[in-house]
C-alpha cells in the first residue's frame, strides 16, 4: 500500500483536469488517452501534432515532477512483467468494447453529465474493485 499524499494527489488531479479542459477548448476534443493514443497510430490523422504533444506531456510528467520536487518517482514491480502486458492488452480491448477509457469517460464523460459514461465508469470501477479483490483474497496472488 503507498502513502496518501495528498499536495501530490490535488496537484495531479488539477493538471488532469487542466488537460481535459485544453483539449477541449483548444481542439475541441474529450481527453481521452486510448483515443488520444490510437488516433496518433491511425494511418490518416491530420491532428497528430496535438496528440503528440499530449503523449508526450503524459511521458514528462515524472521528469517534471523529479525535477520541482528532486523526488525520483518510485517504480515497483510487484509482477511479472508478462502479467503487466497481459493486462495492458486487456485494457486496451476493454476500451475498444467500451468506447473508451478511464479518462475519456471517467474525467470527461462524468463532467458532461453523459448517461453513457456514468455507465461505463461504474463498469471499469466494480471490475477493477471485483478483480483485486478476487486475485488478492480468493486466489491470494499479488
Amino acid at each position: 500500500m503507498t502513502e496518501f499524499t495528498p499536495v501530490e494527489a490535488l496537484a495531479g488531479g488539477a493538471l488532469i483536469g487542466l488537460s481535459a479542459v485544453f483539449a477541449m477548448a483548444f481542439y475541441g476534443r474529450i481527453a481521452g488517452i486510448s483515443g488520444i493514443l490510437g488516433g496518433f497510430f491511425a494511418a490518416k490523422t491530420p491532428d497528430r501534432s496535438w496528440r503528440g504533444g499530449f503523449l508526450l506531456g503524459l511521458l514528462a510528467a515524472p521528469l517534471g515532477y523529479w525535477l520541482v520536487t528532486g523526488i525520483k518517482p518510485d517504480v515497483e514491480l510487484v509482477v511479472p512483467l508478462s502479467i503487466i502486458v497481459a493486462g495492458g492488452f486487456l485494457v486496451g480491448a476493454g476500451t475498444a468494447l467500451g468506447g473508451g477509457c478511464t479518462s475519456g469517460h471517467g474525467v470527461c464523460g462524468i463532467a458532461r453529465m453523459s448517461q453513457r459514461s456514468i455507465v461505463a465508469t461504474i463498469c471499469f470501477m466494480a471490475t477493477g474493485i471485483l478483480t483485486v479483490y478476487v486475485m488478492r483474497h480468493i486466489l491470494g496472488v499479488w
